[in-house]
């Protein structure tokens, strides 16, 4: 069984992550896609983040309506920031090191690539799927990264979950943005607001 891994704060899930994995699961014959809630991600600032139950639960939410999606929490479960490298390890250990294992990506993520904890090591255990993002460039990446890169072809999709929260302080309609189960559970909970 081939998998995917997407990582990331999901604050909230979009349908541009939808979307993203829709694609990767078409275009690359991957068996499923596995989201990994990141609760301490090293590029941010935990005390900005949503609660990471919440962001949790929006994410199961969002992929309980296709078999071929799934959430773990395998991050929560160790100590200190989430670094992909590690995550990697742990769900190959639960999974077997015989599967295939992708990372799903952005563009923009493409570009810090290498400011990653061992981007090298990384690269010679999964291979790397990317969906460019409105604004972000391929030149910029280094050529050792770019290269071992496959792309998908998709439409470029400038949603962001920072402009949904913002949406959402301000009162704006966050529908079609979010699946409708993640909207409602943002409305309940009154997250952003």
């Amino acid at each position: 069984m081939s998998t995917g891994l997407i990582g990331g704060t999901f604050d909230p899930i979009h349908i541009a992550h939808l979307f993203m994995a829709e694609e990767a699961l078409e275009q690359c014959a991957l068996d499923r896609v596995l989201f990994v809630p990141a609760p301490r991600p090293p590029h941010k600032d935990e005390n900005d983040l949503s609660p990471f139950a919440d962001r949790l639960a929006m994410v199961r939410l969002a992929v309980t309506d296709n078999p071929r999606l799934d959430v773990t929490d395998i991050e929560a479960r160790r100590e200190g920031a989430s670094y992909t490298i590690e995550t990697v390890r742990a769900i190959r250990s639960e999974i077997g090191d015989s599967e295939p294992v992708s990372l799903i990506i952005g563009g923009d993520s493409l570009v810090q690539f290498r400011t990653w904890k061992d981007p090298e090591r990384l690269l010679s255990e999964v291979e790397l799927i990317v969906a460019r993002r409105p604004g972000s460039r391929d030149e910029t990446v280094d050529a050792g990264v770019r290269d071992n890169a496959r792309f998908l072809d998709m439409p470029l999709l400038g949603i962001s979950s920072t402009d949904i929260r913002d949406r959402a302080r301000e009162g704006r309609s966050i529908r079609y943005l979010v699946p409708e189960t993640v909207r409602s559970y943002i409305s309940e909970k009154s997250l952003y607001s």
